[in-house]
């Protein structure tokens, strides 16, 4: 709109300014941890809460407001699901729940001194109201320095880690859409530029040319 003032009553034409286009934004690759950065993370993370909400975060690929509003009714250990209730644009949705998550977070349970009652990662103050996000956000943050990873780790990268480690483990692109909750495909399919296979499988025309050339 301002645009559109400085040209009309500063400038002083009457002409429309609708044609002239608007900078595109510079959009970057994500960061993305690889697997051994996960494992060296998760293994200095102590704290049994802490660890959980970090190993849901990476282990079911959850936004950071979906991991901490998370209740103890989500998690349906029988069909190894993980319910995620109004995620980004008020959508439920399914993820899923491995077994090793499923084993961390019994293991949380049962150390926990204050039991979660509807919230699995309840607020220390106040039981009935979910984890802090500043708090989550800082010792992710803190355990990434702590394990020696040179690149900023927050709870998004944990996510976009899953995204990119199940593609090269060869989970279907449409699959991986679903579970993410993206609403286009075209979201999902940057994490095919981050696969560690995804230069490797281009081979270069001049290893084509003939010898000598």
């Amino acid at each position: 709109m301002l645009h559109k003032v400085f040209f009309n009553q500063v400038v002083g034409n009457d002409w429309s300014v609708k044609h002239i286009p608007y900078q595109k934004k510079h959009k970057t690759l994500p960061v993305v941890l690889n697997q051994t950065e996960v494992s060296n993370l998760l293994s200095v993370i102590k704290n049994p809460k802490y660890h959980a909400i970090a190993s849901t975060l990476y282990g079911a690929g959850l936004r950071l407001s979906e991991c901490l509003n998370l209740q103890l009714r989500d998690i349906d250990s029988v069909n190894m699901i993980i319910r995620v209730r109004e995620g980004k644009g008020k959508k439920d949705r399914q993820t899923v729940l491995s077994k090793k998550l499923l084993q961390t977070l019994r293991e949380y349970y049962r150390k926990s001194n204050i039991k979660p009652i509807t919230y699995l990662f309840p607020n220390k103050k106040d039981v009935n109201k979910p984890f802090a996000r500043r708090q989550t956000q800082n010792f992710i943050r803190k355990a990434g320095l702590d394990a020696g990873i040179k690149k900023p780790v927050t709870p998004h990268v944990l996510r976009h880690s899953f995204a990119t480690h199940l593609l090269e483990n060869g989970t279907n692109l449409r699959k991986i859409q679903v579970i993410l909750g993206h609403k286009s495909l075209r979201t999902t399919s940057i994490y095919t530029h981050l696969t560690k296979d995804f230069l490797r499988e281009v081979q270069s025309p001049l290893d084509k040319l003939e010898k000598g050339v």
